[in-house]
C-alpha cells in the first residue's frame, strides 16, 4: 500500500497515462488496420484517404509518449511505401 503523498499522486498520474497510452495505441491499430485492408482490396483511393487519417494519429501518439517517434516514423513509413505501390 502507498503511503506516501507523493506516491499516491504518482500512482493517480500512471494510471492516467496508461489510459492515454492504451486510446492512443488502439487509435494507431485501427488506422493502419484500415490502411492494410484498403491496400488488399487495391483500392487507391480508399487508402490514400485512409492513409490521411492514420499517420496524424500515428504522430500524435509518438508525441504523446505512447510510441517512440522512430516507431511512429517507421510505420507511417511503411503504409506510405504500401500504398504508394498500388499507384505503380
Amino acid at each position: 500500500m502507498l503511503t506516501h503523498k507523493s506516491a499516491i499522486k504518482r500512482s493517480r498520474q500512471a494510471l492516467k497515462r496508461r489510459e492515454r497510452n492504451i486510446s492512443a495505441k488502439s487509435s494507431v491499430k485501427t488506422g493502419v488496420k484500415t490502411v492494410l485492408e484498403a491496400v488488399a482490396k487495391k483500392d487507391p483511393e480508399a487508402a490514400k484517404t485512409a492513409l490521411a487519417k492514420a499517420a496524424p494519429a500515428i504522430a500524435k501518439a509518438a508525441t504523446k509518449g505512447a510510441l517512440h517517434k522512430k516507431t511512429a516514423s517507421r510505420k507511417i513509413s511503411r503504409l506510405a511505401k504500401r500504398v504508394n505501390t498500388l499507384k505503380a
